[in-house]
């Protein structure tokens, strides 16, 4: 399973595609939910095979290049440029630059590249590195004559959500249909209330930059602090598992856990079980929302506005645990919890708060205290993000539906990351991206290998 060889890329060109229709220079101002994003990139990759003497590499990026063009004249956005403003603030300045086209080949078959291990196969090889633009993008050719679609963009100007809809959108141009679902970049709709107002939950879960504590050594092991990105996959007889263990003698009014629920809260045991540290450790585990279907709130035109909405709509409520309670509880009771601060942001008014919040302490950078407090070995802290709408059967460009797709998101901090995403077979089993620290890795390995499955050439059937 984990012999997999290594292998170098050679970038063979680098050229810059911009929207195929002009357009006027402006700024795009970012919405106040923007602002609360860190300036960390997001890369997203698909893999594809190819039959022998099917479709030439050529003709793939060529195929690629035009649709991206024509794509970036209704997502301009993608093709403009990251500024400071006057008050120290980004923003957007929409001037069709173009977006980096990168050109590679792999001298490495599907079936030898050890997708398991990101930080070896996609890290610097097959997702590109973001130079100067908003997006950037990257065909790689592998010697089977498969190919591999990766992007890059500024996570500042769009969430999942919004890197989905282009995709899609880049994708069904490439077949020459009309876009099913045009972007819109309509600002007002999440603009401030006059006067504002926010509860104090807000400034639970959101902080200002400058109350942050000084930065300090947190561990002591440098091997341990190390922070390593793994696909997994879990089978959809587990998930279902999870759920009705979740589920069991839950009375409150028939709502039952969903599978996400479920799966956070045995993360959450996961990440922190066989661990024998004092009472009073706890671990944190938050859960990005995003706030699109909150901010509809059953009104249908506002549903057909915000739908389609492109920029960043997030919260990210967090709870947190004693880690001896959580390994004395029992799943359904962690679920509970789980299902709880999660109630503290899928309403209207919460999104209309933290809009109003962001308002209030601009135009100073803010973040979630998820991200903000200080994480140790002995007491981490865990970000779940639902990728279950990753649309990896959507994303055909006229060679056929990819074998593979991930977001891939090593970002840096301490606290971990975790993506579960449709399998490409659709068949309800889920693609787990996590990028963790190492004792968090190992425990995963030991105490849940028979959830967590490493990602392998033999399930994803090259």
């Amino acid at each position: 399973m984990y012999a997999k060889r290594d292998f170098e890329v050679k970038f063979t060109k680098t050229e810059v595609v911009a929207a195929a229709l002009p357009m006027q220079e402006h700024w795009l101002p970012l919405s106040n939910l923007d602002l609360l994003l860190p300036p960390v990139d997001v890369g997203v990759f698909f893999c594809y095979k190819n039959k022998p003497n099917e479709f030439t590499f050529g003709h793939m990026v060529a195929v690629l290049k035009k649709a991206l063009a024509q794509t970036l004249v209704s997502y301009y956005a993608f093709s403009g440029r990251l500024v400071k403003n006057t008050a120290g603030e980004p923003e957007l300045l929409c001037n069709n630059s173009g977006v980096d086209f990168v050109e590679a080949f792999a001298d490495v078959e599907f079936k030898d590249v050890n997708l398991y291990n990101p930080d070896e196969s996609v890290e610097g090889k097959l997702v590109p590195v973001r130079k100067r633009g908003v997006l950037a993008v990257q065909a790689t050719q592998l010697k089977c004559g498969g190919l591999v679609v990766a992007c890059t963009f500024a996570h500042q100007v769009a969430d999942a959500c919004s890197a989905n809809m282009f995709l899609v959108s880049w994708a069904e141009m490439a077949q020459f249909k009309p876009l099913s679902q045009p972007p819109s970049f309509r600002r007002s709709l999440l603009l401030p209330r006059r006067p504002g107002a926010y509860q104090p939950s807000v400034d639970n879960m959101y902080i200002p930059v400058s109350s942050l504590p000084p930065p300090e050594d947190q561990f002591e092991d440098e091997d341990q602090a190390a922070a390593l990105s793994r696909i997994y996959y879990i089978k959809s007889d587990l998930i279902s598992e999870l759920q009705t263990l979740a589920n069991t003698d839950n009375n409150e009014n028939n709502k039952r856990r969903t599978k996400l629920e479920a799966f956070c809260a045995f993360l959450w045991k996961t990440v922190v079980s066989s661990r024998g540290f004092a009472g009073d450790n706890y671990c944190r585990l938050g859960i990005v929302v995003d706030g699109r279907s909150r901010l509809i709130d059953g009104d249908e035109k506002q549903a057909k506005l915000i739908s389609s909405y492109f920029g960043n709509v997030l919260s990210i409520p967090f709870g947190q645990k004693k880690i001896a309670e959580l390994n004395e509880k029992p799943l359904n009771w962690v679920a509970r919890e789980v299902h709880e601060f999660l109630q503290t942001a899928v309403t209207k008014e919460h999104f209309l708060e933290l809009i109003d919040w962001v308002e209030k302490h601009r135009p100073e950078q803010a973040l979630s205290k998820i991200y903000a407090t200080r994480v140790t070995e002995e007491e981490p802290a865990v970000v779940v993000s639902s990728g279950l709408h990753f649309p990896v059967r959507k994303m055909d460009f006229g060679w056929g539906l990819p074998v593979f797709g991930s977001y891939h998101f090593p970002w840096g901090g301490k606290s971990g990351y975790v993506m579960p995403m449709p399998s490409p077979k659709g068949n309800g089993d889920w693609i787990v991206y996590l990028h963790l620290l190492k004792g968090q890795l190992e425990l995963i390995e030991s105490e849940a290998a028979h959830v967590f499955n490493p990602l392998d050439s033999d399930y994803l059937c090259f």
